[in-house]
């Protein structure tokens, strides 16, 4: 049962938090708009499109991606008012506990996470659709696409190597197959020097190549100029940008990472991160605000000026461990779920050592 005192305390937080984060994303579009106006005009992008395919679809991604910020620095404005304003002494004084006082900021934040969660999950990710295919066409460079050494597994025992992949021409560069029995042994081999998709008959061309047929001691070598065959092997995988995942609900994001991790993708890295990323940021938004709660809580001299100086010190670390623990995942084999949850954990541990020293 909610009381008055509750009330109060959720309309303080959720009024400060979406009034704070709409004139904050105001400011980003208006600085965006400048940003990326010559190139809407080089382009010719409709008007239409610039309002309802991009900024439509831009504002939930930008207000969901810094919610967790802009709740902590909520929590810090309207509870050091509080503060400064002796209300939560008296709230403490006529008998409520600072437990009891921390339940509607939970309310909030526990609320707030959630539609957090469902947006990261399943909303997003279909207005993302449309924004990255509108930057696609009116804003990004011509894709390129950089990697070296590719190695990809087509099938349980088939595996395929190609030194790099020029989009422009759908050619693979250096380009071999090798399949292998079922207890390990190469059976057949093939060396050639490039793979080139071809639009006319939707197969793979393999140009100037030579074949192993091994069966035991056996061997067949044939050599050819052009041949043309199937492979389980999508054009479409090399012509992606890392936040293609973006685009992917949880279901699809799943089932992607599986079939990737099936393949021996070198960006498995990046798709963890991303699905972890979606449920680690929501439960940021959690911790933020128990730490918020404790650290503006006290009515000090410096007032609402210091504890904002406090929050932003704390928020901004918090960024920048998650983005450090992230690297660590990328060059440093540290397991995505570990780098992710590392930030939460020790600002978890944060909050508890604050809660435990926050006035009762």
């Amino acid at each position: 049962m909610l009381t008055k005192i509750d009330i109060y305390i959720i309309k303080k937080f959720l009024s400060t938090f979406f009034f704070t984060l709409l004139l904050i994303v105001c400011v980003i579009i208006v600085f965006d708009l400048s940003e990326r106006l010559e190139e809407f005009i080089d382009k010719k992008a409709p008007i239409k499109a610039i309002i309802f395919d991009y900024y439509v679809n831009y504002i939930p991604y930008l207000a969901n991606m810094m919610s967790p910020l802009f709740i902590f620095i909520s929590v810090i404005f309207f509870t050091s008012k509080m503060a400064s304003n002796s209300e939560i002494v008296a709230i403490l004084a006529s008998g409520i506990s600072f437990k009891r006082l921390l339940r509607p900021f939970l309310i909030c934040a526990i609320l707030l996470a959630g539609l957090s969660y469902v947006l990261n999950n399943f909303l997003i990710p279909e207005s993302n659709k449309k924004r990255i295919a509108f930057e696609e066409q009116y804003y990004r460079n011509k894709l390129r696409n950089y990697s070296q050494d590719i190695h990809m597994k087509i099938n349980d025992n088939t595996y395929v190597y190609m030194t790099n992949f020029v989009i422009d021409l759908n050619l693979g560069n250096n380009f071999s197959i090798e399949r292998f029995n079922d207890d390990g042994e190469l059976e057949y081999k093939l060396l050639s020097d490039n793979v080139k998709w071809d639009t006319t008959i939707n197969m793979w061309s393999i140009t100037n190549y030579v074949e192993r047929h091994i069966n035991g001691l056996e061997e067949t070598i044939k050599k050819g100029v052009k041949k043309d065959t199937i492979l389980d092997l999508k054009v479409e995988e090399f012509k992606r940008r890392n936040n293609y995942v973006t685009t992917m609900n949880l279901f699809e994001l799943n089932d992607f990472i599986e079939e990737q991790t099936f393949k021996g993708s070198q960006q498995i890295v990046n798709y963890e991160l991303e699905r972890q990323q979606r449920s680690s940021y929501p439960f940021a938004t959690i911790v933020l605000t128990l730490i918020g709660v404790s650290v503006s809580s006290r009515k000090v001299r410096g007032g609402i000026g210091l504890h904002i100086g406090i929050g932003l010190l704390i928020s901004f670390s918090y960024i920048l461990f998650m983005q450090i623990s992230a690297t660590f995942a990328l060059n440093s084999g540290v397991p995505a779920i570990v780098a992710v949850w590392i930030p939460n954990v020790v600002y978890g541990c944060l909050a508890a050592y604050l809660l435990k020293k926050a006035p009762k």
